[in-house]
């Protein structure tokens, strides 16, 4: 038992360790040339920000592994020496709260302020615009907490008179229970009226982490429901789209043209809202027609690229033509996988959360299986299902934000990724992982049964008083699941079709 233990403590902190140097590299190979050398509160809060987002994914599967520790204990008290996940819970979370409504928000303003303005300038700026945010946050948290802070279990009281003790234990389906009169235990003959609701106050972090998940839930069901379907399909799509052959150089040099004139067309219109915002002329009129320059801006660089990939250059053209060919095929073969995956997600909440008594484990049942081939294929395969949830809720809101003119986009590009970009998205990632452990939590309720994350995010949250209802009629979960078909149905009725060119740019003022 202390080997297991010891052994699950290296475990841990060896994957720490990983998740660190990993958030490291994704900064350095994702960040913007223009933010070298430079921007360096931004980039720790970046590296912090996906280190806690991806340990508290993991956290789940070592929950698991940790209620496995002391699952065979020949003595009392076993459970005691593994690791103390509830504390380790509710530690991860505040810190999650903290960075997403704080730190990562300073991170932005600090990042996104006036340059001409001096250090102090800018640093006073954003910690204004922080303290009134925590103002109001803690105001509403105090008011919430010691108004409707409480849960309200469903308990019932349950009463037999004594019996004298048997000689000998006769048990079977028809007497289940000591005596040879009653037929049926106290618990089935009980009254209904005997069911009372037993009210108790929360505890204060587990309150903030409450209030979190269903700000993550909102954030979570839109854009996981989005993305479980456009994830899979967007790059079935990009093979369907991609370039058949090689352009000849007239077409090129014909695209490049055109391609040039708009560029200088946006460029145009940019400083034109630049100049706007200067005046302090930020308005509805000012913020759609950035909306729509951020459009255009997208759209040419996927023109820009697409152009560069059916007219290679260079010594190695037919090589880079080669790796083309191959990176579109390998998009087709992970669109496919993913696709299994995705209907596995919608088919097993279908099946194990909305149909009540659930008509089977599903995944559940898999998993247990993977763990009794070998001890921690259960355990990855469950991770890996989780992770896909976060790569849905990425996929989604980057879908959305390039439909809805009230989402900022936020791309992520490999070399090309500005720090605020990087702060919205992390700070995305950090809102939605919460809702995620709690989403598979719940959804792998049979796998994760008797853990710490269960007891907090089942018992405790599901009891939340005025919060309770959303999950006791599952609304979270079927608006995930519409909104999965719904994208669905508008991928096959128009997502395959290539957008075509806008054509020229005129800024609206």
């Amino acid at each position: 038992m202390g080997d297991f233990n010891l052994a699950l403590v290296i475990v841990a902190i060896v994957v720490c360790v990983i998740v660190f140097i990993s958030s490291i590299y994704l900064l350095v190979n994702y960040q913007h040339p223009d933010d070298a050398n430079q921007a360096y509160f931004p980039k720790f809060v970046v590296v912090f920000g996906l280190s806690v987002a991806m340990i508290s994914i993991l956290m789940l599967p070592a929950d698991v592994a940790n209620r496995h520790a002391c699952r065979h204990a020949i003595y009392n008290g076993a459970c005691n020496l593994t690791l103390p996940m509830k504390d380790l819970w509710l530690a991860i979370y505040i810190v999650d709260a903290i960075l997403v409504f704080f730190v990562i928000p300073f991170a932005m303003f600090f990042y996104e302020g006036d340059q001409d303005k001096t250090l102090g300038k800018r640093i006073k700026s954003a910690l204004l615009w922080v303290v009134t945010t925590a103002v109001v946050c803690a105001l509403v948290l105090g008011i919430l907490y010691g108004v409707i802070g409480k849960v309200d279990f469903s308990v019932r009281h349950l009463s037999s008179a004594t019996s004298t003790f048997p000689t000998s234990w006769q048990f079977s389906n028809t007497q289940p229970c000591i005596g040879n009169t009653a037929r049926q235990c106290s618990a089935f003959t009980a009254n209904p009226a005997s069911e009372k609701t037993w009210t108790m106050r929360t505890t204060f972090p587990e309150y903030v982490v409450a209030l979190a998940t269903i700000v993550g839930s909102v954030l979570f069901t839109i854009f996981g429901g989005v993305g479980i379907a456009c994830l899979p399909l967007g790059l079935i799509t990009a093979f369907i789209r991609r370039p058949k052959a090689v352009i000849t150089r007239s077409q090129y040099i014909k695209e490049a043209t055109e391609l040039g004139k708009k560029a200088r067309e946006l460029k145009k219109a940019a400083d034109g809202l630049h100049q706007e915002e200067r005046s302090g002329a930020k308005g509805r009129k000012w913020r759609k027609n950035v909306k729509a320059v951020e459009k255009e801006l997208l759209q040419l660089e996927e023109d820009v690229n697409l152009l560069e990939e059916m007219y290679p250059q260079g010594e190695q053209a037919e090589t880079a033509w080669a790796f083309t060919v191959l990176g579109y095929l390998a998009k087709f073969i992970l669109g496919i996988l993913g696709l299994i995956v995705s209907i596995a997600w919608v088919a097993h909440i279908i099946i194990y959360l909305l149909v009540d008594p659930p008509l089977s484990p599903f995944l559940n049942e898999v998993f247990i299986k993977l763990d009794d081939v070998w001890g921690l294929l259960g355990t990855a395969a469950f991770a890996f299902f989780c992770f896909y949830l976060l790569l849905a809720v990425i996929a989604g809101a980057m879908m959305l934000g390039l439909k809805l003119v009230f989402i900022t986009i936020h791309p992520m590009k490999w070399g090309a990724t500005l720090m605020n970009s990087f702060l919205f998205n992390v700070g995305l990632i950090l809102l939605c992982s919460i809702s995620v452990i709690q989403f598979c939590a719940t959804a792998f309720g049979y796998y994760a049964q008797a853990t710490a994350a269960q007891e907090i995010f089942g018992h405790t949250l599901q009891s939340l008083r005025g919060i309770k209802y959303l999950y006791k009629y599952n609304v979270f979960q079927i608006g995930f699941v519409i909104l999965a078909g719904l994208t669905f149905l508008y991928y096959i009725a128009f997502g395959w079709r290539r957008k075509k060119p806008s054509g020229r740019f005129q800024l609206s003022t």
